[in-house]
């Protein structure tokens, strides 16, 4: 096992990767910019060292800085968290160049399954079903213009690198497919430095489905059940939960052997998720695979009983899986509410600031995952989510009456959040019943 590992990322994963070292007797080195000097993964460290300016591009997303300093202190391995060089190919490639264990998958793959374009192919190849779009990455507003044509409107047009909802656009016909194109690159490559797009057709009013996967390197796959993600504003996840109420046992059966199949058919290590879309006949497809921790981790562990950072430190040491497939039960019903310093009145416009008052709930199946504190100054340069609350219960009802109770009970003075317009999504009707799709927010609100 790994006696020093590296975060290379910030905020609540970084403090949750943190944690999760300590229990297993591992040291660890933070990293920080200039703007996260009081920022509490750096605090909570054994070892933290100052990379660089503000500007991602010169901190978080500066792959020399990063290995220099995990040379420096004689880190034998990086964990990239999310966001920043999680899925970064080159990243994972230079760290194996440089004797430092990526916890992560290998370069090929984060490369191959990182590309969406790339991955569909693999998926298809695979016999996975995917939904009709490009085989290969796109780059001319023109061209991509044909491909649409040949595909069928309406499309969505998506970065062929990255995710979290950044370079991502809808076009419903020739006539605003040029405009939507031009913008979803431009983001592209501001977001993620590359320019490659890719086409898919637009499902409308689908639900979207996720599968956990964990691999290691001796062959050994499981799937640890499904997260509903369909809460969404502009493709950015607001609300998950596990189970789907909307899957049944035959159907949640078919999307988790497929999901191992597809980790195994690009031999998959560590932690994953491969994305679906559900249409309303129950009928799924391959829409992506994270090859990273994602956001969303908790409801998963809340349910699984298994620690996903755990299993992917393990897995990246050269262990086996801890646990096998028969040792998985799924218990419960586990919600998730990521919190954002963001003012929904005024179109969701980041709210960076101080924290002067706060309120962090607790109890049977409470848990929040985050790196803010009372004083703790939220910098402009960063996403804006700043917590996720997570709970669990018996069952789906009982989750959604605690989540109530919790976010109630959560207070954040010095900054707007989202925190009331996720309670209020909570006390829709459809929300309730289960009557969601990934269009839930823009039904039934306004924001004009």
């Amino acid at each position: 096992m790994f006696q020093k590992i590296l975060i290379a990322n910030r905020g609540e994963i970084a403090v949750r990767i943190i944690r999760a070292c300590r229990e297993m007797g591992i040291c660890t080195v933070a990293v920080y910019s200039e703007a996260d000097k009081d920022a509490l993964h750096a605090q909570l460290a054994d070892e933290a060292v100052c990379i660089g300016p503000a500007s991602p591009l010169e901190s978080y997303l500066n792959m020399g800085r990063i290995l220099s300093a995990a040379i420096a202190a004689k880190a034998e391995a990086i964990h990239p968290g999310f966001g920043f060089l999680s899925e970064n190919s080159r990243f994972a490639k230079m760290c194996e160049e440089c004797h430092i264990a990526f916890i992560g998958p290998s370069a090929e793959v984060i490369e191959k399954m990182g590309n969406k374009a790339e991955a569909r192919k693999t998926m298809v190849q695979a016999g996975i079903p995917v939904v009709p779009g490009t085989e290969e990455p796109v780059y001319e507003a023109e061209e991509a213009l044909l491909r649409a044509e040949e595909i069928g409107f309406p499309v969505m047009i998506k970065a062929a690198l990255g995710g979290g909802g950044k370079g991502m656009r809808v076009s419903y016909d020739r006539e605003d497919f040029l405009e939507n194109f031009h913008t979803a690159q431009t983001e592209t490559i501001h977001a993620f430095a590359d320019n490659a797009m890719y086409l898919e057709r637009y499902i409308e009013r689908p639900r979207h489905i996720e599968v956990q996967i964990l691999a290691d390197r001796q062959g050994h796959a499981v799937q640890l059940g499904e997260r509903d993600c369909s809460i969404q504003r502009r493709h950015q996840k607001l609300i998950e939960e596990s189970p789907s109420c909307a899957v049944s046992e035959e159907i949640r059966e078919q999307l988790g052997e497929t999901a191992k199949k597809a980790a195994l058919a690009v031999g998959y290590e560590s932690a994953g998720t491969i994305e679906f879309l559900l249409d309303k006949s129950g009928e799924f497809f391959f829409m992506e695979m994270n090859t990273r921790i994602q956001v969303e981790h908790p409801v998963t562990e809340f349910v699984s009983g298994v620690d996903l950072i755990k299993e992917q430190i393990r897995i990246a040491a050269g262990l086996p899986l801890s646990v096998q497939q028969e040792d998985i039960v799924l218990r419960g019903h586990a919600i998730e509410c990521r919190i954002n310093a963001e003012d929904p009145r005024h179109h969701f416009m980041p709210c960076p600031g101080t924290i002067e008052n706060l309120h962090i709930p607790g109890g049977k199946g409470v848990r929040v995952d985050t790196a803010v504190y009372h004083g703790y100054k939220i910098p402009p340069n960063y996403d804006s989510m700043i917590m996720k609350v997570i709970v669990h219960d018996k069952d789906r009802a009982s989750a959604i009456a605690k989540m109530r109770s919790v976010l109630g009970e959560v207070i954040i003075e010095g900054v707007k959040t989202n925190l009331d317009f996720q309670y209020d999504i909570l006390k829709q009707k459809d929300f309730e019943e289960g009557r969601v799709t990934t269009h839930f927010i823009e039904e039934h609100y306004s924001f004009d």
